[in-house]
């Protein structure tokens, strides 16, 4: 076997790529309702209409048994996903199309799929890639295709200072501003059966992922832009979202989600502000 490490995890690895496996939800109302409740929204939409984009992130995942958990607080790596050596993980980006609605009350399924085990150095040291696609299905139709980008990160060096997140955009036509508290982060993260410690535990957070806080969950933000881009274009359907995380923001320390009209037409283009001015995620969202 080759001594390039890049290459010892494509070998290693491989065999997990086309790994896949199936699970059933029923979009059950009273969940929509709590997560409307979670985002502090007026009302939920009820039964038969449809599941608002990005929400099904809050079904289709599995609550294990505490014996069954890494130290993160997510399932111990090695099932479905792989155990590629690395400690720190995080939901990099993705992209979404969606074609039909899912119908709230109704039953689902979602296949997922890995794609690919991609290994990378940079600055941070080691880094590991997995996408995932998921489709999510009602019957034979595929209501939502979505791949999913996760990283595998070394554990953080002591003493070494976190990278410097580029500024945010200054062009927002639309700006709203969210109050990541302790409970919205203890909320989502119960929801969507996201055991990471890095949203709930602060020590661990700081400790061993080296952190300065509790994190906002990258899939939290997304729904927020999401939610952003509909509001902009109330009497269009979303058919694509595709986001990427640039920075991680933090409990306590209010945020922006912003966006304008794209460079073509019925695209807007989306971004997370941080605190401080430094852009946390982009994103762009198309509609029909």
């Amino acid at each position: 076997m080759s001594a390039d490490p890049a290459i010892g995890i494509a070998e290693n690895y491989s065999e997990y790529v086309g790994r896949s496996e199936r699970r059933s939800a029923l979009i059950h109302p009273d969940r929509v309702a709590a997560l409307a409740s979670t985002l502090d929204l007026q009302s939920a939409p009820g039964v038969g209409e449809a599941l608002p984009a990005a929400w099904h992130w809050i079904f289709f995942n599995p609550f294990v048994r505490r014996s069954e958990l890494g130290i993160d607080g997510h399932p111990k790596k090695g099932g479905f996903l792989p155990d590629v050596g690395l400690p720190r993980r995080m939901w990099a980006g993705g992209r979404l199309r969606y074609h039909t609605p899912l119908s709230i009350g109704g039953k689902a399924e979602r296949v997922s799929e890995i794609l690919s085990v991609t290994s990378k150095s940079g600055k941070a040291g080691r880094l590991v890639f997995v996408t995932v696609r998921h489709r999510v299905m009602a019957g034979e139709s595929i209501c939502i295709d979505e791949e999913q980008d996760i990283v595998y990160r070394e554990p953080p060096q002591p003493g070494s200072a976190a990278p410097v997140a580029p500024p945010a955009p200054q062009d927002a036509v639309w700006s709203e501003i969210v109050a990541p508290d302790p409970v919205l982060l203890f909320r989502y993260s119960a929801l969507t059966s996201n055991g990471h410690r890095i949203h709930y535990d602060r020590p661990y957070a700081q400790v061993e992922e080296g952190y300065p806080d509790l994190v906002v969950h990258g899939p939290l933000i997304s729904s927020l832009l999401q939610g952003l881009a509909q509001r902009a274009k109330p009497d269009s359907r979303l058919v694509r979202f595709d986001f990427r995380a640039v920075s991680p923001l933090f409990v306590d320390r209010p945020f922006c989600v912003e966006g304008l009209e794209g460079d073509a037409p019925r695209v807007l283009r989306l971004w997370a502000k941080g605190p401080a001015g430094n852009l946390a995620m982009t994103a762009e969202a198309e509609f029909e």
